[in-house]
């Protein structure tokens, strides 16, 4: 995400800059309800951080996953992806169609990239494959080598899936 790119929610900047807790009280309980209500927010810029913030708490609830699932079906590509990376976090199997479907898509964001590192499935492979070589960027493209190797290693090596 952008420098310039902020929620225009007061509530998830205070989130971010970690004024307002999400754990350890009933007042941060009631944060986390109020991060994952975000859900249905108008803006997609509060749902795209609301999904970045559960993606990178600390933290794997029932709540949790299905906030992330949800926002993993969102309209806009930039929620779907910062979820998708939160639930291969979580759960590489859950995650998986997930993944394999964002690849689907020419434009797949780094978040995808980087949940298919994760989830590390051989099935990724092709799919991966398809993203080598495809632009003057070395640091994309970098990531996309990792999720590679991190899928083929997977793929020779079972007992970890």
């Amino acid at each position: 995400m952008t420098a310039d790119y902020h929620p225009s929610s007061d509530f998830l900047i205070q989130v971010l800059n970690e004024e307002a807790p999400l754990t350890g009280s009933e007042y941060a309980d009631a944060n986390l309800s109020k991060v994952i209500g975000f859900i249905a927010d108008e803006d997609a810029a509060n749902r795209d951080w609301a999904a970045f913030i559960l993606g990178n708490l600390d933290l794997d609830t029932p709540e949790i996953r299905s906030a992330l699932i949800a926002f993993a079906n969102d309209q806009s590509e930039r929620v779907r992806a910062e979820a998708i990376r939160g639930l291969a976090q979580r759960d590489r199997t859950l995650a998986l169609p997930y993944v394999r479907s964002a690849l689907a898509n020419p434009s797949a964001t780094v978040n995808i990239f980087e949940a298919a590192a994760i989830v590390a499935d051989p099935t990724l492979v092709a799919p991966l494959k398809a993203f080598t070589g495809s632009s003057d960027d070395e640091w994309f493209d970098e990531l996309v080598s990792e999720a590679i190797a991190a899928c083929e290693a997977a793929r020779s090596n079972p007992q970890n899936l």
